[in-house]
């Protein structure tokens, strides 16, 4: 059987691993492109607008990471290591 052009929400909702109805506002936003077809209005999606999609929030990522970089205030296993101390603390003065 040959893949089919396009894709339910409930299959979009699995390959981008978020619920359905997630799914559902990003295609009524407009964020991501789709069809409403036959009698009922079942929305679609294109396997080739998915693709854009996702390269689109790629570069979105890849955006966010340059401009908000990995710094010590950012450091979880520091985070980590001050909440241990902590807690050594508070346990030692108890």
């Amino acid at each position: 059987m040959p893949q089919s052009r396009f894709l339910q929400l409930p299959d979009v909702a699995e390959i981008l691993d978020i619920s359905a109805s997630q799914t559902y506002a990003l295609v009524r936003s407009g964020e991501l492109p789709a069809i409403k077809i036959g009698g009922r209005g079942q929305w679609r999606v294109e396997l080739s607008q998915l693709e854009v999609f996702i390269e689109r929030m790629y570069d979105d990522t890849r955006a966010f990471v340059q401009t908000h970089p990995f710094g010590p205030s950012d450091d979880w296993s520091e985070d980590a290591a001050e909440r241990r101390t902590g807690a050594r603390e508070m346990s030692d003065t108890a």
